[in-house]
């Protein structure tokens, strides 16, 4: 048996040919990597349809992170609320954990990660595009994760900034940073009505890391940078992940395996009676008995149960 890796292949001309000639030799492994979602979902997934396995990756989870540090760092002694922390603010890239929490070295790896991404996958996608446009579409995604956000808004806001942009044009440059696996889209699924909903998406970041580098943090983001990590986590363990919609309300997450829900509500703290009371009341509009979960950074009340709600903290959660 002759094993063939081919790294990168989406740069080979006519790489949907080499791979299916190669696929039919019986005596060929092959295995293919790609930094992008196009790749796939062309001519090369029709030509193997029904014979390749695809396996989406994703940077470190908090868990590997954590075990990787400690592996690394056996001297260091940081709390698990330090490394969360870390984290964040230097990236889940695996190499980060090389630079030992370098802000410098850390900021010029991920400098190179962006631009290689921007600058070549995503513009190589587009064709002629325009550099400023596209790194404003970038920051705007980037400053509004967990938003619900419509083509339509993103497109207005752009113009009224001075940056005169078509729907259209929104609509093709995100495309290409989806493709780019640089951000994830998440539609609203109407829990009641159980089905898809066609408008006003959220979208999230591949890694938190890149928008430190991009925005910095203000107070006000760390509510939706959790609910990136959670959501994240839940793309790791395998869920197919929506937006609830209820009738005045919302659920943060519905997961989704095979015939089963879970229901997520996240919240940086719920200590204050009144956030407590707001987080639990879109699960009370639910009337099925499929599990529903309140995350939170508190440690406070991190296994009260309020009626079948169960409160977790958010980094436990994240170590299971």
């Amino acid at each position: 048996m002759k094993y063939v890796f081919i790294d990168e292949i989406q740069h080979i001309i006519h790489f949907e040919k080499i791979a299916d000639a190669l696929n039919t030799l019986n005596d060929v492994d092959l295995y293919l990597t790609g930094s992008n979602g196009y790749f796939m979902s062309g001519e090369l997934g029709t030509l193997l349809t029904g014979r390749f396995v695809e396996l989406k990756m994703l940077p470190l989870s908090f868990k590997e992170y954590v075990t990787g540090y400690k592996e690394i760092y056996k001297d260091q002694n940081l709390s698990n609320t330090q490394m969360y922390n870390n984290y964040l603010r230097f990236s889940s890239f695996p190499f980060t954990l090389q630079l030992n929490n370098n802000p410098i070295q850390v900021r010029e790896y991920l400098e190179g990660i962006y631009t290689s991404i921007i600058y070549r996958d995503v513009e190589a996608r587009l064709g002629n595009s325009d550099k400023s446009i596209l790194d404003k579409i970038v920051q705007f995604l980037f400053d509004n994760i967990g938003n619900q956000l419509s083509i339509r808004k993103i497109s207005n806001t752009l113009t009224s900034n001075g940056f005169k942009i078509s729907s259209n044009t929104v609509t093709k440059y995100i495309d290409a940073l989806l493709d780019s696996l640089m951000i994830y889209r998440t539609p609203r699924y109407d829990i009641h009505g159980r089905s898809l909903l066609a408008s006003n998406e959220k979208y999230y970041l591949v890694d938190i890391g890149l928008r430190y580098l991009l925005l910095q943090s203000k107070k006000a983001d760390r509510g939706h940078i959790l609910e990136n990590i959670v959501y994240l986590e839940l793309l790791r363990r395998n869920y197919k992940v929506t937006v609830g919609s209820l009738p005045n309300g919302e659920i943060d997450f519905v997961a989704q395996k095979g015939d089963e829900l879970e229901y997520y509500q996240v919240s940086e703290s719920v200590i204050d009676p009144n956030t407590l009371k707001r987080e639990l009341s879109p699960f009370e509009k639910i009337n099925d008995h499929y599990p529903k979960y309140l995350l939170t950074l508190d440690e406070i009340g991190a296994n009260d149960n309020f009626d079948g709600i169960q409160q977790k903290n958010v980094i436990d959660w994240l170590l299971e």
